[in-house]
């Protein structure tokens, strides 16, 4: 009974044992577990705030309160908050900014990469050139990326090519048209960043011609508007770039008809600001809504450019930049001002100077030079600086630069003018030429006058001693003696 009850007492004690063994193993799990799942709770949020794109915790009105560091300047207009990460305004014939917004970050820009595409495409070939589109140029595109939807091995003429690519967005286009002019893709990218460097741009990098994303392709505001410059410098890229619909008709190297149409709504009229030339959209997901868009009116010409957007905004604050540029600033000419920076000399009165043997140099303000400034804000409200100096002899004498407040406002070349006498031209000639001194002619002018004057201040008696009636009367008495 005894060994019983110590084998009772045994069993008891293990298994008291085991089961506090294991209510300390269940109590150390739930514990690991609620420890698991306070780490996640804090840590998830964070990794996918780190995983997850610019856009998802970048709001638009978070970026509206981005710093606008155009407005940061002493009396210049202040422009309009906008809902992009980057923005710029420019007036493309000084290259005056009047609006900026990190206009030197990099940034994706999407399918606004196709100004350059078309820019460097017209440049190395021509409009008439026949584009095929291959396999590669299609396949390389994602399923869910924009494609005109031609069929491998058909062809487009280089015009219809540049409009499928600015209407449609084509990609498939861009990189058909990619290959025909340098062969591949990637040598057409290295056009594409030799032809950056020319307008020398320091934050752009291409990878493709269509803008698919690629951390290796980027850009800036900035970069991206000095692009869109040089293609709204041509008249045939400008009527291509500002075409709201477009119709490819079926031809016999392609047998489809295509109905083109441009989702810029500044260029078909769906938000209206006048004066509109062009532009092109832009979108993926990590470079977001980008637009740029090109308007002149008042004689000037503006390029807007809106990077990391949401849709619609970047069609609105697209107009309100342009409208803000159009409404605050003005073109003022250089030509009428020479006096506030060359002091007028009359070089015939120095000592070592005759007008009729000495020729003279005179400068003036090149024809049609002007400088943007805010609306109201006269020349002499610039400040001025000496960019360069031309070659002696040159008729470019110097080139000058301007400011308001520090923000370049445009340059203005100094034009050298010689005025050669007739005289010294008769000289050449052979001619025998007599000088005539404008310092003698002068000095005889003022001793005439003097004289007329002292006389008439004698009085009566001096005046009457030779115009008087005595005077008269002796005058008659000496013909009568002669007579006799």
């Amino acid at each position: 009974m005894q060994a019983n009850g110590k084998n009772v007492r045994t069993r008891v004690c293990v298994l008291s044992i085991v089961t506090a063994c294991y209510d300390g193993f269940m109590r150390f799990k739930r514990a690991l577990v609620t420890c698991f799942l306070k780490c996640c709770a804090v840590l998830l949020p964070a990794a996918l705030v780190l995983c997850t794109p610019l856009r998802a915790y970048a709001t638009e009105d978070e970026r509206k309160a981005l710093p606008v560091q155009s407005n940061e300047t002493p009396d210049w207009p202040q422009g309009p908050a906008t809902g992009a990460k980057g923005a710029i305004l420019m007036e493309t014939s000084t290259g005056t900014v009047l609006y900026a917004k990190n206009i030197h970050e990099r940034l994706y820009p999407a399918s606004t990469t196709k100004l350059m595409t078309c820019l460097v495409a017209m440049e190395h070939a021509s409009l008439s050139d026949t584009v095929t589109v291959s396999a590669n140029a299609i396949n390389a595109v994602p399923s869910d990326g924009v494609r005109l939807g031609i069929a491998a091995g058909r062809s487009l003429t280089m015009e219809q090519a540049l409009y499928a690519i600015m209407v449609r967005s084509a990609n498939d286009i861009s990189n058909a048209v990619a290959e025909h002019v340098a062969g591949s893709v990637p040598a057409f990218a290295d056009l594409m960043n030799e032809r950056a460097r020319s307008l020398g741009l320091t934050g752009t990098h291409f990878v493709n011609a269509n803008g698919l994303h690629d951390e290796n392709h980027y850009t800036t505001p900035y970069d991206l508007c000095v692009i869109a410059e040089a293609f709204f410098d041509s008249v045939s890229l400008s009527e291509i770039g500002g075409t709201p619909r477009y119709h490819i008709e079926p031809s016999p190297t392609q047998p489809d008809e295509f109905y083109l149409t441009n989702k810029h709504a500044l260029i078909t009229g769906t938000v209206s600001v006048e004066g509109v030339i062009g532009g092109k959209t832009g979108f993926t997901d990590e470079a977001g809504e980008c637009l740029v868009t090109c308007a002149e009116r008042n004689g000037m010409r503006l390029i807007s450019v809106v990077m990391f957007e949401d849709s619609p905004s970047q069609f609105n604050d697209s107009a309100s930049l342009l409208e803000y540029g159009f409404a605050n600033f003005s073109p003022v000419l250089a030509q009428g001002n020479e006096n506030l920076v060359f002091p007028e000399t009359p070089a015939f009165f120095l000592a070592d100077r005759n007008l009729f043997s000495r020729d003279i140099t005179s400068f003036s303000f090149a024809y049609g030079s002007h400088l943007i400034l805010p609306a109201g804000k006269t020349f002499a409200d610039a400040n001025m600086t000496v960019s360069s100096t031309g070659a002696p002899g040159a008729q470019t004498a110097m080139t000058l630069g301007f400011d308001f407040n520090a923000v370049p406002v445009g340059t203005v070349d100094v034009i050298r003018a010689t005025v050669v006498p007739a005289t010294s031209s008769l000289a050449r000639a052979g001619s025998r030429v007599i000088y005539i001194d404008l310092r003698l002619v002068l000095a005889g002018t003022v001793g005439v006058i003097a004289a007329v004057t002292a006389l008439v201040m004698m009085g009566q008696g001096g005046y009457f001693l030779f115009f008087g009636k005595e005077a008269k009367q002796r005058r008659r008495r000496r013909r009568k003696r002669r007579r006799r």
